[in-house]
């Protein structure tokens, strides 16, 4: 069980620094490159829709770079294609944790879920921003196709999901603290909701039956995240709402709650940064 809390470990860092990403920025000048180390607790569903629920403290480092075309920060990694004051085309990128059946009540018996790597075009459309450029309302429109992470990888379909993105820089009475809020519906096609939802008939029991899930609507989430950057520290934390009700695979015996919360919260400690400063504008 250690193993496999330090592997699933590994894989959520990733998934918490994407949702810890959501703080907004205002346009202002950074370092070209910093590294830095940090410490992180979060709790996440073991997958969407499990009652059971992983939690997990560990470290996490940080690792941000600021160039004209390749960028890697809070916000993810990412490449510009082109950019314009309503419009970025951009590239995607998630994971999703292991789950080991085993662990897991509802998959009892059931092959083991491997992480997943997601990656894809994404499309932001800038509604309004204000002349300072500090708060902004974005439609991101995010595309991605899903692997497993293992020795030979497998393709498990498409995601889609849409959201709309505020952000909000240096809140009323608290300067320097920075709003950000999600909200969206999320969308796969037949192989993606199988991978997580399906049960062959080999694995069928009394109390569950075998099921197939179809494509479309799969659910809303709901996030926010909060943050400040200090001169030598970053501190984060969001929480995010899930809701299946109505998604196309509600009725799969492995869903077995259909809203659930997961949260985290990060600090990083900056360690080295580049004397080349340019000018962010997220």
């Amino acid at each position: 069980m250690a193993a496999m809390t330090i592997k699933t470990g590994a894989r959520l860092m990733g998934l918490a620094l994407a949702s810890l990403s959501m703080a907004a920025q205002a346009a202002e000048e950074k370092p070209l490159w910093e590294v830095g180390a940090g410490v992180a607790a979060f709790s996440f569903p073991a997958y969407r829709g499990s009652d059971e629920t992983n939690n997990f403290l560990m470290p996490v480092p940080l690792f941000s770079y600021h160039g004209d075309f390749f960028k890697a920060d809070r916000h993810g990694i990412r490449a510009s294609f082109f950019d314009s004051d309503k419009l970025d085309l951009t590239f995607s990128m998630a994971l999703s944790p292991p789950a080991a059946s085993d662990d897991i009540k509802a998959r009892s018996g059931m092959p083991d879920l491997e992480a997943t790597f997601e990656i894809g075009p994404q499309m932001d459309v800038t509604f309004w921003r204000s002349a300072n450029r500090a708060r902004f309302v974005k439609l991101l429109l995010p595309l991605r196709a899903a692997i497993t992470v293992q020795g030979s990888p497998k393709d498990i379909g498409f995601v889609f999901h849409p959201k709309l993105n505020m952000d909000i820089t240096d809140l009323p009475g608290m300067p320097g603290w920075n709003l950000g809020m999600l909200a969206g519906p999320l969308f796969g096609d037949k192989r993606q909701h199988a991978y997580y939802y399906n049960v062959a008939p080999q694995y069928a029991t009394a109390a569950r039956p075998a099921y197939e899930a179809n494509s479309g609507y799969a659910g809303m989430q709901y996030l926010a995240a909060l943050s400040k950057r200090f001169p030598k520290y970053w501190v984060g934390s969001f929480i995010r709402y899930d809701n299946l009700s109505g998604a196309t695979f509600e009725d799969s015996p492995l869903v077995r709650q259909k809203g659930y919360f997961a949260a985290g919260v990060v600090v990083t400690w900056i360690l080295g940064e580049s004397s080349i400063r340019v000018l962010v504008d997220d």
